[in-house]
């Protein structure tokens, strides 16, 4: 690392075997961070062919690609799921999580921070890229919050617009904080002769400590003499790339021995420099381009590999989640130890066509062996409100075979000690984010944070036959993909599935169709709204009937009344010398609450009114129970006919965090959606909390909208506050919307 001249060159692992590792100090978990269209996908590819697992860039032996091998991905042409490709370098297995860059598919994202030790920062250095984005600052700002480990790699050098040095000092600028000199890179390009178009290509890279060129002109990395002049023009970021890591040593007499004049030894420099890398105190930043046809290693993958294996840390240097019982019982802190109790968690959950569910699982302590019973703990979605969900759940269940995947390839493995990630198959009652644990000892793991899906999209089964396969493939669905959520709406009807934008919902019924067989249609999503009251009535219900035999008899006179914001239903019975009698005073009450809950409107359940019986007739032989109900309905619907009757629409209290640069945006935008903004509060450094109320029929599609006023950077919440009366305007609109309805119908 660094460029050194004192150790041997890194091995790659022979081609078409899976990577194994005997002890976790061999293994390295890290996950790629970048946004979509930042050469995350290549740079997988670009490592897969520098370790000699692929034969040819982004080719195993069946000729199929190391990622984005989904059906989705490659119609798509974008990443959507988190993806395992294991590597072998210098006897170190490399276990690299691509996740997707595009924001709807953060949750796959965060499963790739749980199962990794590490973090690269993929980050584009053509001008006409996104560059950093602010999504990836986010990202870089949670990591820092947990200590994770974290390195830059600035990519599509290839490109005639590409600009490392500007690249890497934006890096150290925005991602930096205080201490910019933290995020430095540990080699600079190296130009080749300008081509007819005056682009100069990056052939190499020199190391700053060793002081050394590493040539990639002949397709594979070889060390060269540097040019003329080239250890003058490195000199400087050669300085400030010794300063900043001195800066980080624990040798505190370093600092003012090397101003003094003192020259460090390398040795002693990458040795500190490792430690301040796997401490996540020092952030190195590295060059990385595609392999060439025909070349067996692309630009700056085996400076990348040396990094990796040699500055990351193992998985005996990361502190494993914190465990209880599954009733909440406390239990020990878990150590990476493979003979330790079994503690390994489901990160990621999907459908192969060949081999079915296949659940991807770090294992953190303890061994994970085929064909063992293990206790399956999981919070499953106990908050959701759907009849879809699990809910919480143990059940001991037998695991399956164990595999290393490669693209398309599922290679047999032997069993997945502590620190290593494993593929295991017919895990059936496991989904993502559940604990496996010794049936002897079941523990449950302190779930990973997870982004609520705010976006909803009301779905139907297209036809009859889908209508039946319709539950079972949404509950799959959801295993699957906690950042899903169903919902069931009791007032409207809906199926409703919430997700975190359209990307992620298109994706969620292609699923659903291609994986599970089931057709859905997506509808307009319809609010929950209520009627009431908007002045006192009194009416008569009168169900009289005669039919031959016992006929039907029942009249009742209530008076109705509003009542304030949230009050609910009253009745309240006001009969006099038994006009009704006093069996059928419930009866009376039960056809009232019916009726209201079906709405006397549009449809909507009635509220916030109280209903008094004050009279009413019975006979002694034709009244019943289902006669007064009866009445009481057709009462509170004479009541409603002669009077007005007012819209409530759901009102939410919505929470919105961006930088401080779009609070005023923010505002704005909620102002012109009926919002009334709350106030302002700081949130951390440069970001603030904007609070507001909300009418949710104005923030349906808030997550999208969100996202594209702040360029990524905003997050928001929102719960339910009441239900407050619709504008008139607004009211008579959605009335004049049903009646059109009905007389389509």
């Amino acid at each position: 690392m660094g460029g050194a001249s004192d150790r041997r060159d890194g091995q790659p692992g022979a081609a078409g075997g899976a990577p194994t590792a005997d002890r976790p100090e061999n293994v390295r978990n890290v996950v790629l961070v970048g946004h979509s269209g930042s050469g995350k996908t290549t740079l997988v590819e670009a490592l897969a062919l520098a370790t000699g697992a692929v034969n040819r860039a982004g080719r195993v032996e069946d000729g199929g690609t190391v990622s984005d091998h989904d059906e989705i991905e490659q119609r798509q042409q974008r990443s959507v799921q988190l993806s395992l490709v294991p590597v072998e370098w210098d006897g170190i297995k490399v276990n690299v999580l691509d996740t997707p860059g595009y924001a709807d598919f953060v949750g796959e994202l965060r499963a790739g921070l749980r199962a990794a030790d590490a973090a690269l920062f993929v980050v584009s250095a053509a001008q006409d890229g996104e560059g950093i984005g602010g999504a990836t600052r986010l990202v870089w700002e949670e990591c820092a919050a947990v200590g994770m480990p974290r390195a830059v790699v600035i990519t599509h050098l290839e490109s005639a617009r590409a600009g490392f040095e500007e690249t890497a000092a934006q890096c150290a600028a925005e991602l930096g904080g205080d201490d910019p000199d933290a995020v430095l890179p540990l080699y600079l390009p190296v130009h080749g002769p300008a081509g007819p178009d005056g682009h100069a290509p990056v052939t190499g890279l020199a190391g700053l400590l060793s002081q050394r060129v590493f040539d990639y002109s002949g397709g594979e990395r070889t060390e060269i003499e540097p040019g003329p002049g080239l250890l003058t023009e490195l000199q400087e970021a050669r300085n400030r790339l010794i300063e900043g890591i001195i800066a980080e040593s624990e040798d505190e007499t370093l600092m003012d021995r090397y101003l003094g004049g003192e020259e460090v030894d390398v040795k002693t420099l990458i040795t500190d420099l490792e430690r301040a890398v796997a401490r996540g105190t020092f952030h190195p930043v590295l060059a990385a381009a595609p392999a060439t046809d025909g070349a067996k290693q692309g630009l700056g993958t085996v400076e990348l590999l040396e990094l990796v294996t040699r500055g990351f840390p193992t998985p005996l240097e990361r502190t494993p989640p914190p465990v209880t019982g599954p009733d909440g019982s406390p239990q020990p802190d878990l150590v990476c130890d493979p003979a330790g109790p079994l503690a390994a968690e489901v990160v990621k959950t999907s459908s192969d066509p060949y081999v079915g569910r296949l659940s991807l699982v770090r294992v953190f302590s303890g061994t994970l062996r085929p064909d063992e019973t293990v206790h399956v703990s999981g919070h499953g979605m106990e908050d959701r409100e759907s009849p879809f969900g699990s809910g919480p759940h143990d059940v001991d269940e037998r695991v399956g075979a164990l595999s290393s995947p490669f693209g398309k390839q599922q290679r047999p493995a032997p069993s997945a000690m502590a620190g290593d990630l494993v593929c295991v198959s017919k895990l059936t009652r496991a989904e993502t984010g559940d604990t496996l644990s010794s049936k002897d000892r079941p523990l449950l793991m302190e779930p990973w944070q997870m982004p609520d899906p705010l976006l909803p999209i009301a779905i139907e089964a297209h036809s009859k036959a889908d209508e039946d396969k319709l539950s079972q493939g949404l509950s799959r669905l959801v295993a699957e993909d906690p950042t899903m959520r169903l919902e069931q709406n009791p007032d409207t009807g809906q199926v409703v599935l919430w997700c975190l934008g359209e990307a992620h919902a298109d994706v969620a019924l292609e699923r659903l169709r291609a994986r599970y067989g089931v057709q859905v249609d997506a509808v307009p999503y319809r609010v929950s709204l209520r009627e009431t009251f908007g002045e006192s009535a009194v009416a008569r219900g009168r169900h009289v009937k005669q039919s031959g035999g016992h006929g039907q008899f029942a009249i009742c006179d209530i008076e109705v009344e509003p009542l304030p914001v949230g009050s609910g239903i009253e009745f309240v019975d006001k009969v006099i010398g038994g006009a009704v009698p006093r069996q059928f005073i419930p009866s009376v009450e039960k056809g009232v609450r019916a009726q209201a809950a079906r709405g006397v409107a549009l449809g909507f359940p009635v509220v916030d009114i109280r209903v008094t019986l004050s009279d009413g007739k019975a006979h002694s032989v034709d009244s019943s129970d289902a006669a007064f109900q009866t009445a009481g309905a057709l009462a509170l619907r004479e009541a409603a006919s002669a009077c007005r009757i007012h819209l409530l629409e759901p009102v939410s209290e919505v929470g919105v965090m961006v930088p401080d640069a779009y609070v005023g945006p923010v505002m704005s935008d909620l102002s012109s959606r009926r919002g009334r903004v709350l106030g302002t509060e700081p949130a951390g450094p440069g970001r603030s909390l904007v609070r507001a109320e909300v009418p949710e029929i104005e923030i349906g599609r808030y997550a999208v909208d969100l996202r594209s006023l702040s360029h990524g950077t905003g997050r928001f919440s929102r719960h339910y506050a009441r239900h407050e009366p619709m504008p008139t305007a607004l009211a008579a609109k959605m009335r004049q919307q049903a009646l059109e309805e009905e007389h389509a119908r």
